[in-house]
């Protein structure tokens, strides 16, 4: 085994080995033996934990999903009183695609429009990221 194909193969010796016997002698034109097959034990599918099940069981109500009240200029852009932050975010950023207000050689930027304009602190550019900091005043702490 040369140097370079151990550098190659990074130590994979199965792919290193020589051929065996058996494969040899199917090459071989005068051979008409069959090499004896090999019995493998098929592998026992492993049993579903609680969180490989498809449908949630429970929603999160907790951090980021947990539905509290926003601003009157929030709840006025989202249609509601009281929402999650992610949904806030998923609004907003609908809102963004939908009047084409990223820029185009720059997607990570904003340019707020008069309705962005009062969720953003009247800033005429926001990153994409300033996007949740900017959002927090917005709503309303609960005890």
């Amino acid at each position: 085994m040369s140097s370079v194909a151990a550098m190659v193969f990074r130590g994979a010796r199965s792919l290193l080995a020589p051929a065996s016997r058996a494969t040899s002698s199917l090459v071989s034109a005068g051979s008409s033996k069959k090499p004896a097959a090999k019995t493998k034990a098929k592998a026992k599918p492993k049993p579903k934990t609680k969180s490989d099940s498809p449908a949630k069981k429970t929603p999160r109500s907790t951090g980021l999903f947990k539905v509290t009240p926003v601003s009157p200029v929030l709840a006025q852009f989202l249609g509601t009183r009281e929402t999650t932050r992610t949904d806030a975010i998923k609004g907003i950023w609908t809102y963004i695609k939908s009047h084409d207000l990223q820029n185009p050689a720059d997607k990570r930027e904003i340019f707020c429009d008069e309705t962005l304009k009062l969720i953003f602190e009247g800033k005429d550019k926001v990153g994409f990221l300033e996007i949740s900091k900017l959002l927090s005043p917005h709503f309303v702490k609960t005890a």
